[in-house]
């Protein structure tokens, strides 16, 4: 069936300055009423004391294997902290993202500092790099020629991209459903490039405050190495570490969008609603699940209200669910490990034309 024409604007990001009722102010459309009823459940207003208390608890954690570390650091036991230390990172990414998408404060400049802190300082990853990707993401999911996310690089998602790829290119197509996650052990290393790299495109002043945060964050966590531990330790303490945490981000988004509809460049247009909900997917499973992804296993809600803070994606699940069955709206809920063979048949797919013909 083809979907119906939404007369919703086309898009609702404007995570740095959009109030928490900033969600589309469209009328007569497919989304009005849902986002009617989740502004009447006031789940569009900010936490502000539930994200002062989990940035405080992160930062305590921080600071507790730091003080692991220098006690530990002369023996091999200090490994057993680079998961911890991993773990804590992918919760301070997980802050960061939410102050890009203003839901933490009203005040930009105060989410604007948040990001700068826990991307730039605490991970090495540069705020405006992400911000700008992750908002073009939103704007368009799994948009072939919108979306930054599906873009061919490492790995491919249509038939097409593969198509054209060849010598390692194609060696790494044919074998990307098996390659993913090995691949996202690199993840860690590869954001810190992207900052650096993006320093590049950014004006003076922006280039100096997000230059020094980063350049502060490598001097920071090696003078914290090398200072607490011997060289050797310190090595392989931080190839876990980086691995661990790239390899946390990759699970916790991996399962959202891969395998889910890709909005034909050349057909009809779909609204906010439409365009958000047949290309994300849910993953359900419980307080673990939620913790371990970071509340945006939510997907779905996620995408339709990027200014919803995180702890009410959960609430606002009912009533999405409601009006995806008024409308006759597949709305997608799998469990965690189906939903990583999901995205991992998908991606296997696509590169089996290049199988085919070895």
């Amino acid at each position: 069936m083809s979907p119906a024409r939404d007369t919703s604007p086309p898009d609702i990001l404007a995570p740095d300055t959009s109030p928490p009722e900033a969600a589309p102010a469209d009328t007569g459309s497919e989304f009005t009423p849902l986002l009617r009823d989740v502004k009447g459940q006031r789940l569009l207003e900010r936490r502000t004391g539930w994200y002062a208390r989990t940035i405080a608890t992160n930062a305590l954690g921080l600071v507790a294997v730091g003080t692991g570390m220098a006690f530990l650091g002369g023996s091999w036991w200090v490994l057993a902290l680079a998961p911890v230390l991993a773990v804590l990172c992918a919760r301070t990414a997980f802050i960061g993202h939410d102050a890009g998408h203003a839901q933490i404060s009203g005040d930009r400049a105060v989410n604007r500092r948040i990001g700068l802190v826990h991307g730039n300082l605490l991970l090495g990853m540069s705020y405006a790099w992400w911000n700008d990707k992750h908002n073009r993401h939103h704007a368009n999911p799994n948009h072939i020629d919108k979306d930054p996310d599906v873009a061919a690089d490492v790995l491919v998602f249509t038939s097409e991209q593969a198509a054209v790829r060849a010598g390692f290119r194609g060696w790494l197509t044919r074998r990307q459903a098996w390659l993913f996650f090995p691949l996202t052990l690199l993840e860690g290393v590869a954001l810190k490039v992207h900052g650096f790299r993006y320093l590049r495109r950014q004006s003076g002043r922006e280039r100096l405050v997000e230059g020094t945060l980063l350049t502060a964050h490598v001097a920071g966590y090696a003078t914290l190495l090398l200072t607490t531990m011997p060289l050797a330790h310190a090595v392989v303490f931080a190839a876990v570490h980086q691995a661990l945490f790239g390899l946390h981000l990759g699970m916790a988004f991996a399962p959202n969008h891969k395998g889910m509809d890709m909005p034909d460049p050349d057909g009809e247009k779909w609204g906010h609603l439409r365009r958000q909900v047949l290309t994300s997917r849910n993953v359900r499973g419980g307080i673990v699940t939620d913790w371990f992804l970071g509340g945006l296993n939510y997907q779905i809600e996620h995408h339709l209200f990027p200014s919803m803070p995180r702890p009410h994606l959960r609430l606002a699940r009912g009533a999405v669910m409601a009006r995806c069955r008024e409308l006759g709206l597949p709305y997608a809920e799998t469990g965690l490990v189906d939903s990583y063979r999901q995205a991992l048949r998908h991606m296997h797919e696509v590169g089996e034309p290049l199988r085919a013909d070895i």
